[in-house]
């Protein structure tokens, strides 16, 4: 295979049934969750989880890992307190769904302008913001 062929490091599977007011279950068993329909879509608000849920911390924790890859190629060290909080809204245009989402770092020991940095070269790289540029308004912020 050519140095430059893509290789898969990793696939997940998993299964839904019943949309959004069902299940969610991975092939392996790790994630096995009831669904919810959210009061503000119209739903019974019940104590499953929902899809935005499950993208945001999927989202947060890739970004994350994609800050401390940046970060270390830029000789910088991340505290062990610094996090990513997103936040992924769904919206109706019409007839069309879409997501939004922002993307909100803390960083102790930074000023907010290294960590403002630090969350643009990290949003070049992680998969996620890889997927969905050009699809879905992604926001960086620090706190």
């Amino acid at each position: 295979m050519p140095s430059w062929a893509v290789s898969n490091l990793y696939t997940a599977r998993a299964t839904a049934t019943g949309g959004r007011a069902g299940s969610t279950r991975s092939d392996d068993g790790r994630i096995d969750l009831n669904l919810s329909v959210p009061a503000g879509m119209g739903g019974d608000d019940g104590p499953g989880t929902n899809p935005e849920q499950l993208f945001a911390a999927g989202y947060a924790a890739c970004f994350q890992g994609a800050l401390g890859v940046v970060a270390r190629r830029q000789k910088l060290e991340l505290s062990d307190d610094s996090l990513v909080t997103a936040r992924v809204g769904l919206q109706k245009t019409g007839l069309v769904f879409g997501l939004d989402v922002e993307l909100e770092g803390h960083f102790p020991g930074l000023s907010r302008e290294q960590g403002q940095a630090l969350m643009e070269a990290a949003h070049q790289v992680c998969p996620y913001s890889i997927a969905t540029r050009g699809n879905v308004d992604v926001r960086l912020s620090v706190r």
